[in-house]
């Protein structure tokens, strides 16, 4: 869960860093069309003893049990997972006692099916709610199951690129106040940016003309790679994020503006 309060950022991040092909057909405004845009929001629940439970969101697993109390999770984070009903449970996630996310997971009563209403608290006031629908990769056994939906579509976001120091860019996304500086030499940065998590780096190097690879990591691992593809026609730019943990890819397809 806790990937999906950065699901507008790393879409941000990933569609800036491959802006520019050699000729400088990258730079410009890009649109992204959600339509035409798949993105994969993957959770594993495992059984680990009575009422005990390991849930991977992304990050690691985190062992829980689910009686409602807040339990040590990731970052610094507490995790509580109450079952309401037969086939319903309540997840809750806060740091230093601040909620962050609010869902509700109810079981279809053939368990193929999970609905996830999950709302967030960004921190600043305000709130946004996303209902997701997951089908299990594989069996499933109640709960216990890795679970996948491509029910989410991302919003329209807007990306400018521009030239930076030369063979570099400059990547900016004015409604989530986001700029990236990026030099294409496969070196690891810092990323300066106030939204990226603590020790992120990142690299990028060009593989041709019209297709750029970007890599971030944190504490030092490799956490995506992320492939740019610009179409033949320079109109539309293809990003595809695959996961270092193997998960499905995300794919966000942009047109030019």
């Amino acid at each position: 869960m806790p990937k999906r309060f950065f699901l507008l950022l790393i879409v941000a991040t990933s569609a800036t860093t491959g802006l520019r092909a050699a000729e400088g057909s990258f730079v410009g405004k890009w649109k992204l069309d959600p339509e035409k845009s798949t993105l994969h929001d993957q959770m594993k629940v495992t059984s680990a003893g009575t009422n005990r439970y390991a849930f991977d969101f992304g990050d690691g697993p985190e062992f829980i049990v689910a009686n409602g109390t807040d339990q040590p999770g990731l970052d610094g984070t507490t995790l509580a997972v109450t079952p309401e009903a037969a086939r319903v449970w309540r997840v809750v996630r806060k740091k230093a006692g601040r909620m962050q996310i609010s869902a509700i997971w109810t079981l279809s009563p053939d368990g193929t099916s999970l609905r996830d209403d999950f709302t967030g608290y960004p921190g600043n006031g305000s709130s946004f709610t996303i209902h997701y629908l997951y089908t299990p990769l594989g069996g499933a056994s109640g709960f216990a199951a890795t679970w996948d939906s491509t029910s989410e579509k991302p919003g329209r976001d807007e990306i400018e690129v521009q030239p930076y120091q030369g063979n570099g860019l400059a990547f900016i996304n004015r409604a989530q106040h986001s700029t990236k500086n990026m030099k294409f030499d496969g070196k690891d940065y810092p990323v300066m940016d106030a939204n990226a998590p603590a020790g992120a780096m990142s690299s990028a190097r060009r593989l041709n003309a019209s297709t750029l690879e970007f890599r971030e990591k944190r504490n030092g691992k490799v956490a995506d790679t992320q492939r740019i593809q610009l179409s033949p026609d320079g109109k539309t730019l293809t990003m595809t994020i695959q996961p270092a943990s193997g998960r499905k890819p995300n794919v966000l397809v942009f047109e030019r503006q």
